[in-house]
């Protein structure tokens, strides 16, 4: 029976784990930073900047979501969907549906406007299971930018 729970600190390295098995996917393996100490530090220290559901079948972890909040000014609070992952061997079986569904469920519960989150445009497995979603808007206008910091 698979279990969907908030993660703990404990969970770290079978999430990192994870994290490091999307990268391989998404072909940036070697870009993986982050740390079971820096997540714990991020996710479970005084101010966490993260908040962490699991999918667990037989005390494995098969599945995560990682979410955050962020601020529009166009649309006020909106929880941001960083990543959602589900091991290779479980895909398929409506695990990623119930972890995404979690994480609806919680902007819900934190009076947040929407949820947002980003797909690689030759994900298609990916585009297919947002596309379910009679609301979700996959919009190609926008370009992604970013700065490194370290």
């Amino acid at each position: 029976m698979i279990e969907i729970r908030e993660g703990a600190k404990k969970d770290l390295p079978q999430v990192l784990e994870l994290i490091k098995e999307l990268a391989e996917y998404e072909k940036a393996g070697d870009q993986v930073e982050t740390t079971v100490q820096q997540m714990g530090r991020d996710g479970f220290g005084p101010n966490p900047i993260f908040g962490l559901y699991v999918a667990e079948e037989s005390s494995e972890i098969i599945g995560i979501a990682i979410y955050y909040y962020r601020y529009s000014t166009w649309k006020g609070k909106r929880i941001y969907l960083e990543d959602i992952v589900v091991t290779e061997e479980h895909r398929g079986k409506g695990i990623g549906k119930l972890l995404f569904e979690q994480v609806i469920n919680k902007g819900k519960a934190e009076n947040c406007t929407g949820m947002v989150w980003q797909v690689l445009d030759w994900n298609k497995p990916a585009i297919n299971f947002y596309k379910k979603y009679y609301q979700a808007y996959l919009d190609a206008e926008w370009i992604n930018c970013s700065i490194e910091l370290t």
